[in-house]
């Protein structure tokens, strides 16, 4: 049974499973890989969420401040033999529920629009797209998402 587990950047498991997931967008991204790449450093990720089963790493994700009620998700990855579980839904739940005990109200997202498993499971999970923000705002392949977490919250 799998199990969720807080952690930080320093935990080794995280860093493989990023390791991981840098391999495979560097194949999705082709020649925009080392531009999103600026942007996914980990050594700042505070909050990170592992999902393990059976004592091995098999997912993972993180959020960050983005602004003063904003988290940004980021590095969300499930091994590819154990996708379609949803695993990633239940890392993006504790992530989401990480943020409002951290007082935060609202998460936002970029992913690729090479990445139409990704941009399902966020739909699926309640986020709404919008506009590009920040790095990403003049990024033709990025696809920007936000999720109010508390009902009445801007």
């Amino acid at each position: 049974m799998p199990r969720l587990y807080r952690t930080d950047a320093s935990d080794t498991d995280f860093i493989e499973l990023v390791a991981l997931l840098d391999k495979e967008l560097a194949e999705t991204d082709g020649d925009e890989h080392s531009f999103y790449q600026q942007f996914n450093h980990i050594d700042h990720l505070a909050h990170i969420v592992l999902i393990k089963e059976n004592n091995q790493a098999i997912g993972c994700g993180a959020i960050k401040v983005l602004d003063g009620q904003t988290m940004e998700v980021k590095r969300m990855f499930v091994l590819r033999e154990m996708r379609g579980r949803g695993l990633a839904g239940s890392v993006l739940a504790e992530l989401e529920k990480w943020a409002l005990e951290l007082g935060f109200n609202r998460c936002r997202l970029e992913t690729g629009k090479r990445q139409p498993e990704a941009i399902a499971l966020y739909k699926n999970k309640g986020y709404q797209r919008i506009s590009n923000y920040g790095q990403y705002a003049e990024v033709i392949n990025s696809i920007c998402f936000e999720k109010r977490l508390k009902e009445g919250e801007t």
